[in-house]
């Protein structure tokens, strides 16, 4: 995370995310290195500090959306950016989650483990 927040690492993923892809808690954590923390992603949704971000972009990792009071103003946002749902509406993953290539995510070399 290189000196950043969890939650400053969160936002720079989440702002990140173009419209009409979506992308999950648990990939989140993982793009971050930490891949059992998908909860917290959606802790870090509830901060004042994120309300501009694109949260309706973020959805459980089995393409449902969140629940209730946002459930309906998702499936709305989500609709008019062109995402398509299953007929129990959920994301269509395959065709919708974002894949960010590897070069637009720098890594960081302080990250890396150490071998000799």
């Amino acid at each position: 995370m290189s000196g950043k927040s969890f939650n400053e690492s969160v936002y720079e993923i989440v702002a990140q995310i173009p419209a009409g892809r979506v992308a999950t808690f648990g990939q989140i954590a993982r793009m971050i290195g930490r891949p059992k923390m998908a909860r917290f992603v959606g802790y870090a949704s509830n901060n004042k500090k994120s309300w501009h971000l694109p949260w309706h972009r973020v959805v459980f990792k089995d393409g449902s959306l969140i629940g209730e009071p946002f459930y309906k103003q998702q499936l709305k946002a989500l609709k008019e950016e062109g995402v398509k749902f299953t007929k129990d509406k959920r994301v269509k993953l395959p065709e919708f989650q974002w894949q960010p290539k590897s070069e637009s995510m720098p890594a960081d070399i302080r990250d890396w483990p150490l071998k000799f």
